[in-house]
């Protein structure tokens, strides 16, 4: 024993630690000259003796003290020695190791050989992270710290249809996740010619298997092969590589889903009384105009370099007007006119006219008295004016022009909101995730028993149920994927705005579903988008 402190000659305590018992033990011999034993006095007796680093036994050393200042002999323990504990737990696919370390209290410390000892004792021999378990000691304490890790497999990269038309045109779905719309000008039709070069499809890759804790050899999955479709118009394969797609006849190359087509072209000066209605199985250029009463169908891209003046425009493709449209809206005539088409409608002006699009719907000048309906957006603006002026637009993603609305109050209707195939979708991808987290639930229950009942379970079945939770896990994966993607577009149709770059009139009306906003007086660069408590009108920053 240490020698006596000069706060200790006061009490009545001595202090010794008993290697058997690895106990620090504290003895009263009563003494009527001692002074008063507390908590405080106590610690720092056993800090001073070099014994602070022990486990400190609170109820015994209560017990202490009250015998102690009640002059009552006695002896005993109040701290120990306690050695660091490791625990190790494997997951269930065997992928990772987690180490949970519970610090000493002046007993036996862990080193890095202690844990490698554990990863071994648990048949733990590939993907030993040495950084991490020196961390772990470092740290002095973790809980469930991984300090291995699977190499999982890498599989193969799914075939492709590479285009090698840069100027090629794409019809296949689009969904601008940003927000954001490319309004380029599509410009003229791109023409090739028979035995031109449009596509090459590249093979899937094989991938590289993986390997789990245990030394178990993950397969990778192969990459999925890409099929051309079954029947791609106006084109062929070439005869020395079968990969090869090649144009068969001069037309418009148009990628489409499976590959790409070529889409003859008919060119015309004018769509007038001379030369009759046109219906085409392919794209139109039209030169001139588009009169009064005429109706132009094609499945491909419609483009008029002129102006429609009451006619009619049904496109499967793309419309781009290099003038104007003028429709019949509120006027005294018996035409029944407007513009439809799968894609974007792009053009300078539109007035009183009828347009409705499957993707986005661009007026670079003005909208005047128009009912405008795009799937995703409406954009009313480029490098001039930028006006919508009475009349109806409807988009799911967003309206938006420099100025909405006109000094007089004209009544001007903009509805905005979600597209409900989007919901749909969702929903869909749920629940095929529910099913699979649940096959997961049931294959890890049998690994985990498998785990704790060496031989109850057969190893080509534990080895089997391993592979599947593997590649349940990466089909989860790659639902959760596709849910995030659904989602940025869902939170996209939820923030929808109309937005005036310049000015917004009064007499605007905004209609999120079945809440209307009506605007009262004159806003500059604004937008309305629909808030917590409703509608609400935001300055543009």
């Amino acid at each position: 024993m240490q020698a006596a402190t000069a706060d200790e000659k006061k009490t009545a305590l001595h202090l010794h630690f008993d290697a058997v018992s690895r106990k620090l033990m504290a003895t009263v011999v009563p003494d009527p000259a001692a002074a008063a034993l507390d908590v405080a006095t106590l610690r720092a007796m056993i800090e001073a003796e070099g014994w602070g680093q022990l486990h400190y036994l609170e109820e015994m050393s209560i017990g202490l003290i009250a015998s102690h200042n009640a002059g009552t002999a006695c002896s005993l323990p109040i701290a120990e020695a306690i050695d660091a504990s490791l625990h190790l737990e494997i997951s269930p696919d065997a992928m990772e190791a987690w180490l949970t370390l519970t610090p000493a209290a002046g007993g036996k410390v862990v080193s890095v050989q202690n844990v490698l000892d554990l990863l071994a004792e648990n048949n733990v021999a590939e993907g030993i992270d040495l950084p991490a378990i020196e961390s772990a000691l470092l740290a002095g304490q973790v809980e469930r710290a991984v300090v291995a890790r699977g190499r999982p497999p890498v599989h193969g990269e799914d075939g492709r249809l590479e285009s090698l038309i840069p100027e090629v045109r794409d019809r296949r779905p689009r969904i601008n996740f940003d927000g954001s719309t490319d309004y380029r000008d599509l410009g003229d039709i791109f023409v090739v010619h028979a035995g031109d070069w449009l596509m090459l499809r590249h093979p899937p890759g094989e991938g590289t298997p993986g390997r789990d804790l245990l030394g178990t050899v993950i397969a990778a999955e192969p990459g999925k092969a890409v099929m051309f479709a079954s029947k791609l118009a106006g084109t062929q394969f070439d005869t020395d590589n079968p990969d090869l797609l090649v144009a068969a006849m001069t037309g418009q190359p148009v990628v489409v889903s499976g590959g790409m087509i070529v889409e003859p072209v008919y060119k015309v000066a004018q769509v007038s009384m001379a030369s009759g209605n046109i219906d085409f199985d392919g794209s139109v250029v039209v030169a001139g105009d588009v009169c009064t009463g005429m109706k132009v169908r094609a499945t491909g891209d419609i483009e008029v370099g002129g102006v429609v003046d009451m006619g009619t425009l049904d496109a499967g493709g793309n419309i781009v007007v290099k003038g104007g449209v003028l429709g019949a809206l509120g006027r005294k005539t018996g035409e029944d006119c407007e513009v439809r088409c799968g894609g974007n409608f792009h053009a300078v002006y539109a007035q009183q006219a009828k347009v409705a699009a499957g993707d986005t719907i661009f007026i670079d000048d003005t909208a005047i008295q128009c009912e405008l309906s795009a799937v995703n957006h409406v954009k009313v603006g480029g490098k001039k004016r930028g006006n919508i002026v009475g009349g109806s637009v409807q988009a799911t993603y967003s309206i938006a022009a420099k100025v909405i609305g006109s000094p007089n109050r004209a009544l001007t209707r903009c509805t905005i909101g979600v597209n409900p195939k989007l919901l749909q979708e969702a929903q869909e991808l749920a629940k095929a995730r529910d099913a699979l987290e649940t096959q997961l639930l049931e294959i890890s229950k049998l690994l985990d028993f498998a785990s704790k009942n060496a031989g109850r379970v057969q190893p080509n079945m534990v080895e089997k149920a391993r592979v599947t939770a593997a590649q349940l896990s990466q089909q989860i994966a790659e639902k959760r994927a596709q849910q995030g993607a659904l989602q940025q577009q869902l939170e996209l149709a939820q923030g929808a705005r109309v937005v005036a770059e310049q000015i917004l009139y009064e007499g605007v009306e905004i209609h999120f579903g079945a809440t209307r906003y009506k605007v009262s007086g004159e806003h500059a660069a604004c937008a309305v988008a629909n808030g917590v408590d409703g509608p609400e009108l935001q300055a543009l920053k």
